[in-house]
Parts: C-alpha cells; structure tokens; sequence
C-alpha cells in the first residue's frame, strides 16, 4: 500500500464536526477518533497559571464517548474511513463492542475499522473496573468478538473473563464483512496477538525508527507463525511531534508545561535508554502511572523544572514541517505507512494551537513528497 497520512478529530468538549467535509477528500487514509474518560494532563497544571488552553476549557478531560461521535461522522461522511483509536476492552463487554462495531459499520456504508487496545489505568481504575491482567483479557475479548461476528446461531463460550450461554449476534456484517480490527500493540505479548488477530497496527510508543522496524517484524512473524498473511496488516504510528515556523518558536514550545507534561507519558525505562534520569524517579512507569486527579501541584512544579528540552527533543521528531517529515520518512523507511502527524505543540497555549495545523499539513505535504512512489 502507498503512504498515506491519517487525520485526527477530536472527540472533547467543544465538539467541531464541521471539519469532516474537508477530511473527506481523498487525502486521508482514515480519520481516528480517541475514546478516553480522562486525558493525561494532571488538573493541578490545567490552569491560567501554567497555560492560557485553560481559559478557553475548564478541563482537559471533558471528552465525548468515541464509538458514539465514530457513528455520528460516519453520517456525515462519504468516503473516509473511520477508526477508533483505540477502545479498551475493559470498560467495554466485548459483545457490546462486536454489536456497536456493527452498527456503525452499517451506519458508515463499510468503513469503519475497530480500532482496540488494553487499556490504561486512568480511564479504569477511577471508575472501579477490574484491571487485572488486562493482556489476556484483551486477547479473550478479541476472541469473543471474533466468535460472535463469524458465528450463525446462539454461541456458548466460557472463558476466565467472559461467558456466553445461548448468546447470539444475529445482525449481519455490512455487505458480508465485519469491520476490520487494528490493535494498539507494543510489549511482547500484545505484538503476538497483533500478528494473529489485526487488519491493522500501530505501536503505544516507537522512539526510533529501528524500534517500530522490529515491531511490526514482531508482528509480521506472528502473523506468518498463523497462517495469515503478514503484509496484509497496515502498519500505521501515531507520530508524536513538535513542529515550529523556526528555532525560536520551537524554543517557546519547549519551555510551555503542557508540553514538557509530555514526558509524564514516557516511562523511566526509555528516557534512560536515551541518557536521561526522569524527573518523577527511576519508577516511573509513563502513562501507567499517571492520574491527574491525584498529581499535586507541588509534585508537579518539581518535576516541570528537572524536565530539560534536551529530553523531549531525543524522544520526538522536531523542527520545521521540512525537517520533521525527513525524521519521519525514517519510519517509513522501517515499513510504516499510515502516519498520523500529531504535533504537540498546540499545548503550548492558543497561539501555538492556532498555527499547529497548518504545520502539520505542511508537514504531510513535505512527507508525501518525500515518500513519492513508496509502497
């Protein structure tokens, strides 16, 4: 398949679907919709005295249920696929997930693809779901769902998380073929159960381009170890960035604490691979560990001033649209082909948020022309 860039639509408070028509043109492989209970900004920085994005919301974590804005622009779109990215299994009964997967699949003409994952602390823990073992959760949640789209008539199952008696899903797949499922995947495991269930792939975090190769072969060799094709699953990457008109206004995003809060998300293992000591301890585990409700102002200030710019810039791609499509093409390089730019400098206050997308079609634009013939 050729390179092709995927759009984002937010699916917070204020809602702005208005965007749907010009994301249905052609350019775009897919529009991905979140499906979050919270976001991972910590409420105790979420105010005018650390960032102006305050002003205009009241709170990061005001977000809309992802499947149910996933139906209402399938409705409004034509041609674009739709993906979730990504719906956790644990909030979720995964009977509920093969029928409203259907649902908008017929809503959307075909189109839309179940984008799944196992989820993460914070959108479980606070509202009391079991989060135990969530990996062979996940996998046996795949296999219901699988079973309930591929099977006619009521099905039995008994699993260690999941029962079924007399169940049945008796609505048929639009046009005979259920969505497509693509897995958010990055240890070991998850990258096995990628390669035996997903359409599609993309990794919770790649740093370098050399990482993200040995994923998706991870994936590939799973795949292949199952009898399915391993280039028939899309290799796709959400590619967190920092772009810039020039050096000074990349210096001003790399000093904004909603985007030095970015490193919140980065595990103390991997800023170590990179020569960095993390500034919430040597345990810090990334978004696993995060709860912003419970993230004190003070815990928040000393880490805000241990993070040095140095540290995010080893982490992502940065500088101009130009410069941050070469890095990329480096993935693409490792066999990624369906990159979403996402580009953190829009939290670095309205301002920012206002020119980031445009650096970010400017940066597709510069990728596209870069990648050329690529497949």
């Amino acid at each position: 398949m050729k390179v092709q860039p995927a759009a984002f639509l937010r699916t917070t408070l204020p809602l702005d679907l208005s965007r749907l028509g010009d994301l249905d043109n052609g350019r775009y492989h897919s529009i991905w919709l979140p499906d979050h209970m919270v976001s991972f900004w910590p409420d105790s920085i979420w105010t005018p005295e650390f960032t102006d994005l305050a002003t205009a919301s009241p709170s990061p974590h005001r977000h809309l249920d992802g499947l149910a804005v996933a139906a209402a622009a399938a409705a409004l779109t034509q041609d674009v696929p739709l993906v979730s990215a990504v719906v956790d299994t644990v909030r979720r009964h995964p009977a509920m997930l093969a029928q409203t997967a259907l649902t908008i699949d017929h809503i959307a003409g075909g189109r839309f693809v179940l984008g799944l994952g196992s989820g993460e602390s914070e959108n479980t823990l606070p509202y009391g779901f079991d989060f135990a073992r969530p990996v062979a959760r996940f996998e046996e949640a795949l296999r219901v769902i699988r079973l309930l789209w591929d099977t006619d008539g009521p099905v039995d199952f008994e699993g260690q998380f999941y029962r079924l008696h007399h169940a049945r899903l008796d609505t048929e797949p639009y046009d005979g073929a259920p969505p497509p499922i693509w897995i958010g995947a990055s240890g070991p495991r998850m990258l096995d159960i990628a390669g035996r269930y997903a359409d599609g792939w993309w990794p919770a975090g790649a740093w370098t381009p050399e990482q993200y190769a040995d994923m998706l072969s991870a994936v590939r060799v799973s795949a292949e170890r199952s009898g399915r094709d391993p280039m028939a699953i899309t290799p796709c990457f959400i590619q967190v960035c920092l772009i810039g008109e020039d050096e000074a206004a990349l210096g001003d995003v790399l000093q904004a604490p909603l985007v030095k809060a970015f490193l919140l998300q980065v595990s103390a293992e991997t800023l170590r691979d990179f020569g960095f000591e993390h500034p919430m301890g040597p345990g810090w585990r990334g978004f696993q560990d995060i709860d912003p409700a419970v993230l004190t102002r003070d815990r928040i200030v000393e880490f805000l001033a241990k993070v040095q710019p140095e540290m995010l810039l080893a982490l992502v791609p940065h500088g101009t649209p130009k410069q941050v499509a070469a890095t990329i093409k480096a993935f693409v390089d490792a066999g990624l082909r369906v990159p979403k730019i996402l580009d953190y400098s829009a939290m670095a206050g309205l301002a920012h948020a206002a020119s980031s997308a445009a650096n970010v079609v400017a940066a597709e634009d510069e990728l596209l022309t870069l990648c050329g013939d690529v497949r």
